[in-house]
């Protein structure tokens, strides 16, 4: 019984260096600079993910049955993998952050061109959140478009700011032409 609490203690005292290992492997994973609002927002989920998997181990320690920690874990896993990486779900967001912001081939301030299909999005973005990412467009117009989208379509990183877009005027017509008389 006495070692439940010692481990309970470890666990809560090993968590601090265990979250200081986790930074210092994130620091160390980033290529050049990066936005520090990113950087805080991966730090947390990091914190979060850690703090999962030492409440997991701190269970099993205090006698919840092997058996059926792991159909749980399965399911939850199971269903986390679907939340995670299916493309309708808002946690699909979440994961296509870490991948951007681990990748980190695209930064604020970057002229971008999002394609899909036969159309495209194009601007410069502006905030990389753990959602979505804002692109300016040139005429000033904002796009939001959702992280998950955005790691799976192809992404034109432009070398230069594209021109502004020239719309020719319309001529409507609305009825039928009068005949000169």
């Amino acid at each position: 019984m006495q070692y439940r609490w010692v481990v309970t203690l470890v666990a809560l005292l090993a968590f601090p260096l265990l979250l200081k290992l986790t930074t210092k492997l994130l620091e160390k994973t980033i290529k050049g600079k990066v936005d520090i609002h990113r950087k805080y927002r991966a730090e947390l989920l990091l914190k979060i993910i850690l703090a999962f998997v030492m409440i997991c181990l701190v269970l099993v320690f205090w006698g919840i049955e092997l058996r059926g920690l792991l159909v749980l874990g399965s399911s939850l896993f199971a269903m986390l993998g679907v939340a995670l990486f299916a493309a309708w779900s808002l946690l699909s967001n979440l994961t296509s952050f870490l991948l951007m912001f681990i990748q980190n081939d695209c930064r604020v301030g970057y002229w971008v061109r999002v394609i899909d299909g036969a159309n495209f999005v194009e601007g410069r973005i502006v905030e990389m959140g753990l959602m979505n990412v804002v692109l300016e467009h040139i005429d000033g117009h904002r796009v939001i478009y959702p992280n998950n989208l955005f790691v799976t379509r192809p992404v034109m990183v432009l070398s230069n700011e594209p021109k502004p877009t020239k719309v020719a005027p319309i001529k409507r017509i609305i009825g039928p032409k009068k005949s000169p008389q």
